[in-house]
């Protein structure tokens, strides 16, 4: 095939069928003619470097050589390709008048067909005209470097460039195949073709559907980026980096396309802007490498750019294992903007569980504790004392094992004694940003079960109470929020501190009010401040006159009853630890009603007998459901007081005359238990309120919290000032004996089998009763078992049960009477 036949080929390679013949167009671009002798005889095309063998035929030499070594291999002796004669001598001659003269009749050709290339190459041309430009400039391009300089000086770059906007696919696709080509090792044809907004339409080209696009897009990409200079100029198109680094981690472009893509970013990380766009878009490796590698300022610069950056939780973890340890040691001992820097990205990459336990690993524990408690001129500035605070506080909400990691040589950690009295002191010295991290660290600790004791024994002897219940008024929220979360955390094992410290105060208690009635939804600081409240002691009457003061009661039956009814929206999990404290909290009016008018009046006023026998009915809320019973007995207790005893008329004079007169008049609608018109709002009588039947579902409870409850409120039916007979048959009538008896049997709770068999002994005294269950062996044997093994009250109680069931002789007490 000639030189120009080959030529032909290549521009066909994209021409429809129905394209010009290669005659026609070299006729039309004036082509001079092939001459044969430009032609070697083996390859059939233009040679260029043409060699003369010993008989005077000139062929390629790269052909002729191919041709001498398979006569080699074959065995034979060298002959010539076209006479067929053996040669002497493979001795080769260069042509030099010859070659010459075929370079300069290429140079006059590529001359004419490059001015053609510049007519054709515009919009309006045929797409076929085009097609055959590209490929020619190509095809020139790829001969010589040289003629890539003459494509440059002929200004066609900005021509070829022009038509990536063309309205045909194979045009654009050509055209960024041939800018590739143009560009490749050539510095200069590289800045020709950044130059306007080249490279802006060539990224354009990486969402495009057309995968042929793409890839062409990115190859020329590739080369463009093997230009330093370019690099940041790339990095500057808006998206360009991002659809990179999509394209480098993509499972669906071909090979060749992500390699591309990815050999492209590597080029463009000889930019730090294109770093830290990388970085943003997920690609942290380079940032990481400089951050490691890299100079002091860019260690510090790629430093104080990670803690700008907003990180997933994967590659929070990806990079604490790379740079935790580097990032450790810049805090142990560089400079202050060194610190700065590592601490603002340290605490991006500690807001996650588990990063946050990689830098345990790393040990930066005892450099963050130092830095909060140093003083004097090493101190860091409080801005930074700040973000040490913040990053420490991410620590700890990892729930790491805090007790187990030293801080110094003395084998202190973070719960010694000393350590977190330093951490209360810090908190009274500080400002409201800082106070806020340092309790939220303090939150974390109390937090976990492990360290919870070592922070409350610190705090206690410490003195601290009445100092941290102060910022529960703080005007900024998160401090207020991180307070009252501190204070719920505690208030189990310091309840009566808390109790006292409220009541010594002026203002705390009308805060955490406050913040319960809000009405935007349930927040976790409402669950928390009414969590707070509920686990003071509830019989502490004067803390629940401070409340009753402060309208507390109110609040709280408003909020319960908006939950009940489902107008209070919003809140989600903190909805359930809400109710559960407001019920608790109201239950504490239930402990003090004792000789006290004015509390019972606000029980009648909330009809409390009522929302509590309700609330039993909760089922999956045990809290809810113990609290609601324990209330329950407190009101059913004061039932036999604050019933109304119907008043029975002396007999008048007629009746001393004639005794027919003076039966006594039959009075109907009084309670059976307590002889008195009853009513669960005003007397908080369990039979008016239909409680019984609830308490009794509870006795089949899973939660034995709740059956303690739900017991101890039932035996208010059997107490001593009421009709106990009456009320054993209420419970008959309630299907409640035989759960009580079940719980007697059960391998139950010290403090159950106690209630069980005091009610047990109970419901014994009842004759009939008595009677069918003593040929119960079950029974039998659990009052026994309490009788040889219960404490002293137990065995009195049921010495006295199986005495009714006739397993004990009633002529002799075991036991004396107590007085």
């Amino acid at each position: 095939m000639g030189f120009s036949e080959k030529m032909a080929e290549s521009w066909d390679g994209n021409l429809d069928s129905g394209s010009r013949s290669d005659e026609s167009y070299r006729d039309s671009l004036h082509v001079e003619p092939i001459y044969e002798a430009f032609l070697c005889p083996l390859t059939k095309e233009v040679m260029q470097n043409p060699v003369t063998i010993e008989n005077g035929q000139t062929f390629e030499r790269e052909a002729i050589e191919k041709w001498f070594r398979e006569c080699r291999d074959s065995g034979k002796r060298p002959t010539c390709p076209l006479t067929q004669k053996e040669l002497k001598s493979t001795d080769l001659n260069p042509s030099i008048a010859l070659r010459n003269t075929i370079e300069e009749w290429t140079k006059r050709n590529d001359a004419v067909q490059l001015d053609k290339s510049c007519r054709i190459l515009s919009p309006g041309s045929p797409e076929v005209d085009v097609l055959q430009a590209l490929n020619h400039i190509a095809h020139i391009c790829q001969k010589s470097r040289s003629n890539k300089h003459v494509v440059r000086n002929a200004e066609l770059i900005p021509m070829i460039a022009e038509m990536l906007k063309h309205g045909s696919t194979k045009v654009r696709i050509k055209a960024l195949e041939t800018l590739r080509i143009v560009a490749e090792g050539d510095d200069d044809n590289k800045d020709v073709i950044a130059a306007g907004d080249t490279i802006r339409t060539i990224v354009k080209f990486l969402s495009h559907e057309h995968s042929q696009e793409r890839e062409e897009a990115v190859s020329l990409l590739y080369e463009l980026s093997k230009s330093e200079l370019l690099c940041e100029k790339i990095g500057g198109v808006g998206g360009a980096i991002l659809i990179l680094v999509g394209m480098a981690s993509s499972k669906s472009e071909n090979i060749s396309t992500v390699e591309k893509a990815d050999k492209t970013l590597q080029n463009l990380e000889k930019c730090e802007k294109n770093v830290r766009q990388m970085a943003e878009n997920g690609r942290l490796q380079p940032l990481l490498t400089l951050l490691l590698e890299g100079s002091a300022d860019t260690q510090l610069s790629m430093a104080s750019y990670l803690g700008e950056l907003v990180l997933s939780n994967d590659v929070k973890v990806f990079v604490a294992q790379t740079a935790g340890s580097a990032l450790v040691d810049v805090m142990k001992s560089g400079s202050k903007q060194a610190r700065e820097a590592t601490l603002k990205a340290l605490n991006q990459i500690s807001s996650y569980e588990a990063s946050a336990k990689i830098l345990i690993q790393a040990g930066i524990l005892p450099p963050l504790v130092k830095d909060l408690f140093t003083v004097g001129i090493n101190q860091l500035p409080m801005r930074l004392k700040e973000v040490s605070a913040t990053v420490l506080a991410n620590i700890v909400s990892s729930g790491a094992d805090f007790e187990s990691i030293p801080l110094d040589q003395d084998h202190r950690t973070l719960v010694s004694e000393d350590i977190v009295h330093n951490l209360l002191h810090l908190i009274s010295n500080t400002g409201p940003a800082i106070e806020c991290k340092l309790l939220q660290i303090l939150v974390g600790l109390t937090s976990s079960s492990t360290t919870f004791m070592n922070i409350v024994a610190a705090i206690k002897s410490s003195g601290a109470t009445i100092s941290l219940i102060q910022f529960v008024e703080a005007p900024q929220r998160d401090v207020r929020m991180a307070s009252i979360k501190l204070l719920h955390n505690i208030s189990p094992d310091m309840g009566q501190e808390l109790a006292d410290a409220f009541r010594g105060t002026a203002g705390q208690l009308s805060s955490l009010i406050n913040v319960i009635a809000e009405n935007n939804g349930i927040s976790e600081e409402q669950a928390d401040a009414v969590g707070l409240l509920a686990n003071l002691p509830e019989r502490d009457s004067d803390l629940t006159r401070r409340l009753l003061d402060e309208g507390a009661f109110k609040i709280v039956v408003s909020k319960v009853a908006s939950i009940r009814q489902g107008i209070t929206r919003g809140g989600g999990r903190f909805v359930t630890p809400f109710l559960e404290g407001l019920v608790k909290v109201l239950s504490r009016l239930t402990y003090i009603l004792e000789g006290e008018p004015e509390i019972i009046a606000l029980a009648r006023e909330y009809n409390l007998a009522a929302l509590f026998t309700d609330l039993l009915q909760m089922n999956g809320l045990d809290n809810v459901q113990t609290v609601s019973a324990q209330a329950l007995q407190n009101l059913s207790k004061q039932s036999r007081h604050l019933t109304r005893i119907p008043v029975v008329p002396e007999p008048g004079f007629c009746c001393t005359i004639f005794p027919c007169l003076g039966n006594p008049p039959v009075i109907t609608g009084l309670c059976r238990v307590h002889h008195g018109f009853c009513s669960v709002k005003d007397s908080f009588c369990l039979l008016e309120g239909r409680a019984v039947e609830k308490l009794v579902a509870c006795l089949d409870h899973a939660n034995v919290k709740v059956i303690e409850a739900a017991l101890s409120a039932l035996c208010t039916l059997l107490d001593d000032g009421v009709d106990i007979e009456q009320g054993v048959s209420v419970l008959d009538d309630a299907d409640g004996i035989k759960p009580i008896l079940e719980i007697l049997r059960e391998n139950c709770t010290e403090t159950l089998k106690q209630q069980a068999v005091w009610a047990v002994e109970r419901i014994l005294r009842k004759e009939e009763i008595a009677y069918e269950i003593s040929g119960d062996q079950n029974v039998g044997t659990a009052l026994v078992d309490a009788f040889r093994h219960g404490d002293y009250r137990t065995r009195q109680i049921a010495e006295r049960a199986l005495k009714h069931v006739d397993k004990l002789p009633n002529f002799s007490g075991v036991f004396p009477k107590m007085g």
